[in-house]
C-alpha cells in the first residue's frame, strides 16, 4: 500500500473556499486507490474545517523550524509528500528532500499565486498587468523556484499550464494539469434542480478573507448592483462567505436588497435557489469556485474575463454571460434574470463544461499514470531537471541555515522564559 503525506498550508475546509473543496478531492482521490494518508499541518485549527479523520485519514500537528518534523518524516517514510502551496513547500521541502531523498515530490499549486497577486498590485496601481510585472516580482520567482524543486506541480487551470510552458519555459514533464474533479450532472441532477420560476433573487458567494473576493463585492456594491436594482428595484443580492468582518457586514442594508448572509453551511443549497450568480472578478488566477458551484446547481452566471479563466473548452459557451464593464454586467445580469429561453440556455452551457472540462474519472486515470510513471523513472527523471537540482544546491542550503537559525532562537527563548 502506498503511503502519501500531505502538508497542507491551512486544514481542509470545503464550505469556506475553492481551495478547501480542491484538497478534499485530492484526498477523496488518493483513497480511490487504497493509499494511507496522513495529513500533516502547522497551521491553527478552526470552526469549519472539515474532519479528516472520519475518512480515514490520519491528523498530524507539524511546527515550522523545528527538528520534531525530521523525526516525523522519518518514522513515517511515504512514498510521496504534497506540499499544499509553495510557501509549505519553502518551509518543509528541504527537510523532506535530506531525510527521504527518494520519496516523490508533488506541489499542489492550487493557483498560482504570483499570477493572483501580481495582478492584484498592477490593479491597485492602475495600470494594465503584462508578463513583464510577473517575471519581475519577488513572488514569482519563489513559486517558479518551488515547481522547478519539486518532481511534479499540479496546475489546476489550462491557463496557467501555458502560461508556465510559454513565458517561464518550465518543461512539460514538470507540471500536470488537474483542474476540478466532479461527477457528471445526469438528467437525473438536474430535475432536482428549482425551476426557473421558483428561482428568486442575485447570489455570489466566496472566502471573505480571500481578496479578489472582497473586491468583488465592494464592485458589486458601489458600482454594479446599484445599476442592476434600478431596474430590477424588487430583487435582493445574496451574499455568503466565511468569515466576514465586520467591515463586510456593514455593508448589509436590506433597503437596496443588498444582504450579507455570511458563512453558508451548504453553499449548493443556497446557491440553487438563486436565480442568477454573479461573480465580478477583477483580478485573480486559478479556476473560481463559486461558479463551478453555480454550475453544480443549474444556475447561470455573469462573470468577467478573469472569472472565467481557464474554465471554458475551445467549443464552450459560458454560463451566462462574460462581462467586463459595470454597464454591461449589470445590463447582462438583468437580461439573464428576465429571459426564460437564453436562461435555459445558459444552464445547459453549464452543464456541457462540467460534463466535458471536470471529468473527475479521465482526470483520476491521467494523474494516476503520471504518478506510477514519475517513480518508476524517478532517477532519470530529476537527471533531467538541472534547474531544480541547482535551487536544491543553493536556496534550499539557505532555506536551511536560516530555519536553524530560526530553531536555535527559539531554544533560547524558551530557556529564558
Amino acid at each position: 500500500m502506498k503511503s502519501i503525506l500531505i502538508i497542507g498550508n491551512v486544514w481542509p475546509e470545503p464550505n469556506s473556499s475553492a481551495a478547501g473543496t480542491r484538497m478534499l478531492q485530492l484526498i477523496q482521490l488518493f483513497l480511490s486507490e487504497g493509499w494511507k494518508i496522513t495529513f500533516a499541518s502547522a497551521a491553527a485549527e478552526s470552526n469549519h474545517m472539515y474532519d479528516i479523520q472520519t475518512l480515514g485519514v490520519t491528523k498530524a500537528n507539524i511546527e515550522i523550524n523545528n527538528t520534531n518534523f525530521d523525526n516525523f518524516v522519518n518514522d513515517l517514510n511515504p512514498n510521496i509528500v504534497v506540499f499544499d502551496r509553495f510557501m509549505t513547500e519553502e518551509q518543509f521541502g528541504w527537510r523532506v528532500s535530506k531525510h527521504l531523498p527518494d520519496t516523490l515530490r508533488i506541489l499542489n499549486t492550487e493557483d498560482l499565486h504570483s499570477l493572483r497577486k501580481t495582478r492584484q498590485e498592477t490593479f491597485k496601481a492602475g495600470t494594465i498587468f503584462n508578463y513583464s510585472d510577473l517575471k519581475n516580482s519577488d513572488i514569482a520567482k519563489r513559486e517558479i523556484a518551488s515547481i522547478y524543486r519539486c518532481d511534479l506541480s499540479l496546475i489546476i487551470s489550462d491557463f496557467e499550464t501555458n502560461l508556465l510552458k510559454e513565458e517561464f519555459n518550465i518543461d512539460k514533464k514538470l507540471i500536470h494539469y488537474l483542474p476540478f474533479l466532479l461527477d457528471p450532472i445526469t438528467e437525473e441532477i438536474k430535475q432536482r434542480w428549482p425551476v426557473f420560476s421558483k428561482r428568486n433573487h442575485f447570489t455570489t458567494i466566496g472566502n471573505f478573507r480571500h481578496e479578489p473576493n472582497w473586491n468583488s463585492i465592494l464592485y458589486l456594491k458601489e458600482t454594479i448592483w446599484p445599476l442592476i436594482r434600478k431596474q430590477l428595484p424588487e430583487t435582493e443580492l445574496h451574499i455568503y462567505g466565511a468569515y466576514p468582518p465586520p467591515k463586510a457586514t456593514q455593508l448589509h442594508n436590506p433597503k437596496q436588497g443588498f444582504h450579507i448572509k455570511g458563512w453558508a453551511k451548504n453553499a449548493q443549497e443556497v446557491i440553487k435557489q438563486a436565480r442568477v450568480c454573479l461573480a465580478p472578478l477583477r483580478f485573480g488566477a486559478g479556476i473560481k469556485g463559486k461558479l463551478a458551484e453555480a454550475m453544480l446547481c443549474g444556475t447561470p452566471s455573469i462573470t468577467t474575463t478573469i472569472g472565467a479563466e481557464g474554465m471554458l473548452g475551445e467549443d464552450s459557451d459560458w454560463n451566462g454571460f462574460i462581462k467586463d464593464t459595470p454597464e454591461e454586467f449589470a445590463n447582462a445580469a438583468i437580461k439573464l434574470y428576465n429571459n426564460q429561453n437564453i436562461w435555459h440556455q445558459a444552464q445547459q452551457n453549464g452543464i456541457e463544461i462540467i460534463n466535458t472540462l471536470f471529468q473527475k474519472d479521465r482526470h483520476t486515470n491521467q494523474l494516476i499514470q503520471c504518478i506510477s510513471n514519475l517513480q518508476n523513472n524517478l532517477k532519470e527523471h530529476r537527471s533531467k531537471n538541472f534547474i531544480g537540482s541547482m535551487l536544491h544546491h543553493h536556496s534550499m542550503k539557505s532555506t536551511e541555515f536560516m530555519s536553524r537559525w530560526i530553531e536555535e532562537k527559539n531554544k533560547i527563548s524558551d530557556q529564558d522564559n
